[in-house]
């Protein structure tokens, strides 16, 4: 038999002993010669079951049932924390991996840095290297005894000249891209019509560019303004530069071709050649300090190796981005956007 509540098990067993009450009575009233009539004995047989099924709820109340529930109520407590400290170690894992990934990004990015710098220092080195030892070896010439020389030493003095006027290029152009990163440098942003900044460096460029045949031109000339806020002087600087190498690796008797594209808010502005190209795995570093696309191009054509890098800094100052396209032996092309003035 299956009880639902303490209520009706205490009820079944104060009726038994109701039951058992009753027939006792009738027993010991025989054996005794007690003069008790049926009904008295059953009333006091339902009396004897009322009090113990008040005494069986009671009992069962007071200490059975309370100490049940204490029971339940700890395993439900002992439960929950279960649930809790697998969901507290679940979380905690979580944190633990994702902590691990930061650290591993963060590891790799300073072993990343820490080759950068290896790189970048031994390419200073490099790059300074060649015009010191030039400039010794000129000195030691002299001092050998062609100072005397007057067929010799003049030309020697101005060969030493121009590999100080080299160190002194590269010294420059890295402090302007130190001051660059550190935003030491700020541009004046201004609107400014672009055509006669260019226009004006085409000029500035056009006897380099007739020494290799090039002619440097519009796409299509602009018939109407361009107007973009920028720095006019460092604006200036980065067309210089994209042209000269453009000029410098550009195919003799070719061309330099300069447009623009309208970007709603930005204008593009694209300068192209159809020289020697860049070979695809050399795209992602062709604006990183000192990357030479060949390393046996000869450093006595006047770069420095820092020119791109300098640009993309600028054009980064400006807001905008500047991107490259190139294929080897049909041209590359570099664009770079400005804010449209209104």
């Amino acid at each position: 038999m299956k009880f639902t509540s303490v209520k009706e098990l205490g009820f079944i067993i104060s009726l038994v002993l109701g039951i058992l009450s009753y027939f006792s009575l009738q027993l010991l009233s025989g054996l005794y010669k007690i003069a008790l009539e049926s009904w008295q004995i059953a009333l006091f047989s339902v009396v004897i079951s009322i009090c113990q099924y008040v005494l069986f709820y009671f009992i069962t109340n007071k200490f059975i049932k309370k100490r049940i529930r204490l029971i339940y109520k700890n395993i439900y407590r002992t439960q929950k924390e279960v649930i809790d400290s697998k969901t507290n170690i679940s979380a905690v894992e979580d944190q633990v991996n994702a902590w691990a990934e930061d650290t591993k990004s963060e590891l790799d990015e300073l072993r990343e840095r820490e080759a950068f710098r290896r790189e970048f220092i031994g390419n200073v080195s490099h790059e300074l290297k060649t015009p010191i030892f030039n400039i010794q070896g000129y000195l030691l010439t002299l001092l050998d005894g062609a100072l005397y020389d007057s067929n010799i030493n003049e030309k020697y003095l101005q060969r030493a000249n121009k590999s100080v006027d080299r160190m002194i290029h590269i010294v420059q152009d890295l402090e302007q891209i130190t001051k660059l990163e550190a935003r030491v440098i700020q541009v004046n942003l201004q609107k400014t019509d672009l055509v006669p900044i260019v226009k004006e460096v085409m000029e500035l460029l056009e006897l380099k560019a007739k020494k290799r045949d090039i002619i440097i031109s519009f796409k299509k000339e602009p018939i109407y303004p361009i107007y973009v806020e920028c720095d006019t002087e460092k604006i200036k600087q980065v067309l210089i530069n994209l042209i000269v190498n453009a000029i410098k690796y550009g195919k003799e008797g070719g061309q330099v071709r300069i447009a623009f594209e309208d970007m709603d808010y930005r204008v593009l502005v694209e300068v192209k050649d159809d020289g020697v190209g860049i070979a695809e795995e050399h795209l992602p570093r062709i604006f990183e300090r000192f990357y030479r696309v060949s390393k046996s191009r000869s450093r006595d054509d006047g770069g420095t190796g820092l020119g791109l890098s300098i640009v993309k800094h600028l054009i980064e100052a400006h807001g905008g981005m500047i991107n490259v396209q190139s294929t080897p032996e049909v041209g590359s092309t570099f664009t770079f956007s400005l804010k449209r003035a209104k």
